[in-house]
């Protein structure tokens, strides 16, 4: 079976990191699998043995969605947005897939909505079209106004065959976030958290004994990690260590470094899930494939959800893993070096906590729904 995924990360690196874990699951099973990626390069990512079309990058300005930014900076333009749409298509056309899959559309990317439209709409017209999946976060940021969830409906209803939500129906429905209409509850497939098999340990116990501030891929946090260099200070006897991400990493370290804080600064790792295992706290937002890590390894963790420019979804999140041992959030609005503190030496008090009950299988319970679809066509 031949598998496309079509992924564009704006802000973080979220999206592309749960793709590319979609992507090694249709590989294990045995199936050719293309991602499409439309965000900048996360060369901390691991994408070893996945076939990867990197397409013209988008970023956005800040947490302002509408303004895509190009690789050079500048708005995106239409010729620009156009030679990504070409390049995409034609990558849809050279591979023929039997599975057509995109990340959070029509759910979300809505300032992409044409690029993703005429990808489907090529799909369609396709000798053979494929089955159209739309693959979602446990939770999605809530609709503004109702007509942007009565839009999404009536893509699902012209293009996809069904919607592939990883998340554990236990723990969190998707009515949690969105409307689930009787049209979209009929094409909503749970399928179980995407994640990664555990880390487990570090060779090196990398990690062992800190405070460890991480905030994704992207940069963002930088008035979390400010505030954790003070924070810092405030704990002598304990070491910090802040993994900054984003393409300007090294400047940002170089600005934090003028801080004089004690905290070890370094860009962000791809042996970060291993130093999970051995950190005394994690301290972190509340991105879906953080939340999962921090299960996975059973982290004391300290939780700050990304809540700029209005964005719920971390909010929910970290909302819905509160009442669990080991586990402090502290909203942004109340976040100081002593209020960090304070959460830190909270958790590092608190009772173990297990992961017991949770479905970490998502990635191949989505193949397997895709096989099944693929296979009922005939």
């Amino acid at each position: 079976m031949k598998v496309m995924i079509a992924v564009t990360h704006l802000l973080g690196t979220g999206h592309l990191s749960r793709a590319l874990t979609l992507a090694r699951g249709f590989i294990k099973a045995g199936h050719t699998v293309q991602v499409a990626s439309g965000g900048f390069p996360a060369p901390q990512l691991h994408a070893d043995g996945i076939g990867l079309l990197q397409l013209p990058p988008l970023r956005s300005d800040g947490v302002d969605f509408t303004r895509l930014l190009a690789e050079d900076g500048s708005l995106a333009g239409e010729a620009y947005l156009a030679r990504r749409q070409t390049a995409l298509c034609q990558a849809l056309e050279d591979m023929q897939p039997d599975v057509l899959i995109t990340e959070l559309y029509p759910f979300g990317r809505r300032s992409l909505r044409k690029e993703f439209l005429t990808l489907l709409q090529t799909a369609h017209a396709l000798p053979r079209r494929p089955v159209i999946l739309s693959s979602i976060r446990d939770i999605l940021a809530p609709p503004s106004k109702p007509e942007k969830a009565e839009k999404a409906d009536a893509v699902i209803a012209g293009y996809y065959d069904a919607v592939l939500v990883h998340s554990d129906p236990a723990a969190t429905r998707l009515e949690a976030s969105w409307p689930v209409s009787e049209l979209l509850a009929g094409k909503l497939r749970y399928t179980g958290y995407v994640a990664p098999p555990a880390a487990g340990p570090h060779p090196h116990q990398a990690g062992s004994g800190e405070v460890l501030v991480s905030a994704g891929g992207g940069s963002v946090g930088t008035p979390l990690y400010q505030c954790a260099l003070d924070a810092a200070r405030l704990m002598p006897g304990t070491p910090w260590r802040l993994l900054v991400g984003g393409t300007d990493a090294k400047a940002r370290i170089a600005d934090f470094s003028k801080t004089g804080s004690p905290a070890l600064l370094e860009p962000a790792r791809k042996d970060f899930r291993q130093m999970l295992s051995h950190a005394a706290a994690s301290i972190s937002m509340c991105g879906y494939n953080t939340a999962l890590d921090l299960l996975q390894a059973g982290t004391p963790s300290v939780l700050i959800p990304f809540d700029a420019g209005n964005e719920k979804e971390q909010g929910l999140r970290a909302a819905s893993l509160a009442p669990l041992n080991g586990i402090e959030v502290v909203r942004t609005a109340d976040l100081t070096p002593e209020t960090l503190c304070a959460a830190v030496k909270a958790v590092l008090h608190a009772p173990p906590r297990v992961a017991g009950g949770f479905r970490f299988d998502g990635a191949a319970r989505s193949v397997e729904i895709a096989a099944e679809l693929a296979g009922g066509r005939g």
